[in-house]
């Protein structure tokens, strides 16, 4: 599997685990019941021709599978047909996956006509969607600015939801960056981008009892269509014209069913789809509505989900906690290039030396200036010198907490200088720690306290 700036394959690639490497390709793999792919057989030979699994022993790939779609096709080359219904086959995908990543160029953000066809097909699938914004590094701060407000407003124009998609900027490779103003934005980017895709084990029952759910509601909306249809149906003469008829009402149907089932507008299939399927239907060959089966559908989603849903959290919490492990996801958990090391409250973990003792002297000026008693300045002084940071008396409450580490209700000069260091990393835009690390107690307090700790 070759991978490059350039669209490098017209092939649909399911990158699963496997003792060892190798491909299978795409009518093989329809036939193998180990697969999860036996019904992509319908989409036929133009399409399987064009699909393949690659195995390899990878660690990553114990935890999940990746499906790499083809490029997509723009310009003149949108013309040439694939010779199969791509938009259906990636709506197959995607009603299936857990999470879908739609990646753009920094320098590329045109969204061609197949790539809007392709965003459309997963309509319904809308909270499995992320946008990542790869080669960020080629463009500065400002330039990245524009780019970004200019990807929200063309994916704005093809994904019709009233919330805001959750778009990763970063440049996912392993080459130097370009330009690296923005890196620590790429790193907490990417970070989140590991995050989210280490969550899925974790929460692959609850969104396989997410789809259930919603497939059976999609399937009893069917089946009151379906046998309102065929009530419809005359007997005898008439069949055809009655068909057309009811096809051209089916909006009015919908509106009525509605009504009189009590049903939400968002569960009935689009309309226009609808009616093009129904076209090739023989109306007096569909089933009437059966009653006691839609109780059972009925009895399911009201008692035996809810039974489902304790079932899966008992089991959560009784087994160990399931993330993707290997690959880059280690590279990002520990060590000196973890994200966040040696930043904010991190600085000076590793240091033998207090790390709030190279600014003390600037800080002990200040201290002087608000004339000391015994040692110790009270809280009201305290107060007047750290609201002139503008921090919300929120953050400062935590900060003041932090810092009087000796819980007397005054500050010594190690203490104001800590809640000087405190402040100094919020306003650089770090988060302040829950307790207080060990290696930014103050050297006066580090026995006591770590004694009452």
């Amino acid at each position: 599997m070759r991978i490059g700036p350039e669209p490098t394959t017209d092939s649909f690639i399911a990158v699963m685990y496997g003792d060892s490497e190798g491909n299978i390709p795409g009518n093989a793999l329809v036939v193998d019941p180990k697969k999860p792919f036996r019904k992509l057989s319908r989409f036929g030979n133009a399409f399987l021709n064009r699909f393949m699994c690659s195995q390899l022993p990878n660690q990553v790939l114990k935890s999940i599978s990746i499906i790499d779609s083809p490029g997509i096709l723009s310009g003149e080359k949108q013309r040439i047909s694939r010779g199969y219904d791509f938009c259906q086959v990636l709506q197959w995908f995607a009603e299936r996956v857990d999470r879908i990543i739609l990646l753009f160029d920094a320098h590329k953000l045109d969204i061609s006509d197949e790539f809007s066809e392709a965003i459309k097909s997963f309509r319904g699938q809308d909270d499995k969607i992320r946008v990542v914004l790869n080669k960020a590094d080629q463009v500065d701060t400002q330039q990245l600015m524009r780019v970004y407000g200019a990807l929200m407003w063309s994916l704005g124009k093809v994904i019709n939801t009233p919330e805001v998609l959750r778009v990763y900027i970063g440049s996912f490779w392993a080459h130097p960056l370009r330009n690296t103003e923005n890196r620590r934005l790429f790193e907490a980017e990417a970070q989140d981008l590991f995050k989210d895709i280490q969550s899925l084990p974790q929460k692959a029952a609850v969104r396989k009892l997410n789809d259930l759910i919603k497939r059976a509601r999609l399937a009893k909306v069917h089946a009151y269509i379906i046998s309102y249809l065929k009530k419809e149906m005359p007997s005898v003469f008439g069949k055809e014209n009655k068909k057309k008829e009811l096809i051209s009402r089916l909006p009015e149907i919908y509106i009525q069913l509605q009504r009189e089932y009590h049903i939400s507008a968002g569960d009935f299939p689009e309309v226009k789809k609808m009616q093009e399927l129904l076209e090739t239907c023989d109306f007096t060959k569909f089933h009437s509505l059966k009653p006691k089966l839609i109780e059972a559908v009925d009895n399911m989603l009201a008692n035996k989900i809810a039974s489902l849903m304790s079932l899966i959290r008992q089991e959560e919490i009784n087994m160990p906690t399931e993330i993707v492990q290997g690959g880059a996801f280690d590279g990002t958990m520990a060590g000196p290039f973890g994200h966040g090391y040696g930043e904010g409250a991190k600085e000076g973990a590793d240091e033998d030396e207090w790390v709030v003792a190279k600014d003390k002297p600037a800080y002990d000026e200040i201290f002087y200036t608000l004339s000391p008693i015994n040692g110790k300045i009270s809280g009201i002084s305290a107060k007047k010198e750290m609201v002139t940071s503008k921090l919300p008396n929120s953050v400062l409450g935590k900060i003041w907490k932090l810092s009087d580490c000796d819980g007397d209700g005054m500050l010594d000069d190690e203490e104001f200088a800590l809640a000087k260091h405190l402040i100094k990393i919020k306003l650089d835009g770090y988060e302040l720690p829950g307790t207080l690390p060990s290696h930014l107690v103050p050297p006066s307090h580090r026995k006591p306290f770590q004694t009452a700790e």
